[in-house]
């Protein structure tokens, strides 16, 4: 199924290391064909080690992706670009249990140094172990409740999940329900 601009939708994914989310956002872009965009993508530079892109064209290219008839917007950046929670017409925090984050953390790095999975940058062990003791530490601790707060006053359209089927589920909802107010 295909979208056309009547049955367009904008799907915002945010969740922690390991989460699923670039995961669900490729499903979904398969299954619908809408164009789904990694936020990390618009942070860094991948023609260049550790070069970040300015602020200014980072925040114009996300306007410019927030301002098409249909998109998917994966990534756990929330103090920036806070217009992709307004314009979407669902927002899911990924919230799987802390192990099963970390054995896709691990997993993920095996793969992408064996060469066997695709990545955006070689990790490092430092990365890993950023990503293991720092990055998810700092995402159970505090991120996951200012994630909340900011996103409060989407709550009809934010969906706390454990798991992609539960995302599944809520999308194909949402179109049944949209298909019928045609």
């Amino acid at each position: 199924m295909v979208f056309k601009e009547e049955n367009s939708i904008k799907i915002r994914i945010i969740g922690g290391c390991g989460s699923g989310k670039s995961y669900i956002a490729k499903e979904l872009s398969n299954t619908y064909g809408v164009k789904y965009y990694e936020l990390d993508n618009l942070v860094w530079d991948r023609s260049a080690e550790n070069f970040r892109f300015p602020i200014e064209i980072r925040d114009s290219n996300l306007k410019k992706i927030v301002n098409t008839e249909e998109w998917i917007i994966e990534g756990v950046h929330y103090r920036w670009g806070q217009e992709s929670f307004k314009e979407a017409d669902l927002i899911f925090i990924i919230q799987p249990n802390r192990v099963l984050r970390d054995y896709r953390v691990i997993k993920r790095f095996i793969k992408s140094r064996l060469g066997i999975e695709p990545w955006n940058y070689k990790q490092t062990l430092k990365d890993l172990f950023q990503m293991l003791f720092i990055r998810n530490k700092d995402f159970d601790k505090k991120k996951i409740k200012d994630i909340l707060e900011l996103t409060e006053i989407y709550a009809e359209k934010r969906f706390v999940v454990q798991n992609n089927k539960e995302v599944l589920k809520y999308v194909q909802g949402h179109l049944e329900v949209a298909s019928r107010r045609q």
